[in-house]
């Protein structure tokens, strides 16, 4: 771990942490089932204290949590990531009895939280939200699927976000630009008991917990809504804007962890007289990956402590590092595989299991394209827009003036 910008007690914590990773967290990682959620596994971090470290921490400890337990063990830093998205909208905007009631479940690793925004048809454009919140008395009926839910049919209560004021449409407008159709969704915490509520599994590339819900008619009330009726997508929105740069730190982490796999393998692996590392092609190859991993690395810090100090740029700089290192990560994860041949394609092969890993970071929690959408908007601005649009109208008068 570098120390630029970080100070000796940062890259201690970083170091006990990969060894956690290792020593005590893998272990009960291997003997999970593939595809489902691990609660032993849960229940570790939270006996070691990581999953209240979790809620206390600030973006860029946050950051370093998941880079660290990263490149020791995805599958920990994956429920630890995940159980923060599910329930960090309850720590934002929950009730003092919806806190009481989940929170130390959280925190010692006995519940399991989920972040159900996704849909079939709201995944990039998050704002254009279908599932409905029906009035009903003195609470709703929510109607319609969730997918691509992490924790999700086996999580104990889902933060749901439905539309509950049908008025402001599904309009255009991505859920990270904050377009018309991000006005009138509410957010609700959701026991997994409730009446109606069903999910299924869906198998992925690399098996991951996840899956659909569907909502036939399922009761909530005003005791079960997190922050304002029709303002939940800001919940949403905050919640994001936390983890997107962390994001980015679970993809450096894996980028790290290929690198070392391949300097240790180009240094032991002899061929054409003499070690990998002899060979300029070789060396030139490791050379680009740990400078495009280092670069991904102070991005993605200084995202974080952006967020941390309340600077105006969040939203650029945090597109920005998980743009750059969820790319920077399949490149590197790619390159390294290529670097030990046949052997990293072997199934069990770290590698092998990196390659699946890293692909849908680049995807989720808004994609790759998605964040040069906000990059490009926050770098023209509306300020910028309108001198553009000024500079135009001069220039028109001063057309009609040579005529």
């Amino acid at each position: 771990m570098p120390v630029f910008s970080l100070d000796p007690v940062q890259t201690d914590w970083c170091a006990r942490l990969r060894a956690l990773a290792v020593e005590r967290l893998r272990p009960i990682a291997e003997k999970g089932e593939p595809g489902a959620v691990n609660r032993p596994l849960i229940a570790a971090l939270g006996e070691l204290g990581l999953m209240e470290r979790l809620f206390e921490a600030g973006a860029l400890e946050l950051c370093l949590l998941r880079e660290s337990l990263a490149q020791g063990c995805t599958e920990a830093e994956t429920a630890l990531a995940l159980q923060g998205l599910g329930a960090y909208p309850l720590v934002l905007a929950g009730t003092g009895g919806q806190r009481a009631r989940w929170l130390p479940e959280v925190r010692a690793g006995r519940a399991v939280a989920a972040f159900a925004l996704s849909e079939p048809g709201a995944g990039s454009d998050a704002a254009a939200l279908a599932l409905r919140a029906v009035p009903d008395g003195e609470g709703w009926l929510l109607t319609g699927e969730k997918r691509w839910i992490s924790n999700a049919p086996e999580a104990d209560f889902y933060t749901v976000f439905a539309r509950t004021d049908t008025g402001a449409g599904t309009g255009a407008g991505s859920g990270t630009a904050g377009g018309t159709g991000a006005r009138g969704v509410t957010a609700f915490l959701v026991p997994a008991d409730r009446p109606g509520l069903t999910g299924t599994p869906i198998e992925m590339l690399s098996p991951h917990p996840i899956g659909a819900l569907a909502f036939d008619s399922v009761p909530v009330t005003g005791d079960d809504v997190l922050g304002e009726v029709d303002h939940g997508f800001r919940v949403a929105m905050r919640t994001l804007n936390l983890f997107r740069p962390s994001v980015g730190a679970f993809a450096v982490g894996m980028a790290q962890a290929a690198l070392d796999a391949a300097l240790e393998h180009t240094v032991d692996r002899r061929a054409f007289g003499g070690p990998l590392s002899q060979l300029q092609s070789v060396a030139h190859q490791i050379a680009e990956m740990a400078t495009r991993t280092e670069a991904a690395r102070l991005l993605v810090y200084a995202a974080a402590t952006a967020y941390d100090t309340g600077a105006p740029d969040v939203p650029r700089r945090s597109a920005m590092a998980k743009l750059f290192a969820t790319e920077t990560a399949q490149y590197v994860v790619d390159a390294a595989v290529q670097l030990h041949g046949a052997r990293a394609l072997q199934r069990g092969h770290p590698l092998e299991h990196l390659y699946r890993e890293v692909r849908a970071p680049r995807i989720y929690e808004g994609a790759t394209e998605v964040q040069r959408t906000i990059i490009a908007r926050e770098l023209y601005g509306p300020s910028r827009g309108e001198r553009t649009r000024e500079r135009e109208r001069e220039q028109a008068r001063d057309r009609r003036r040579d005529r």
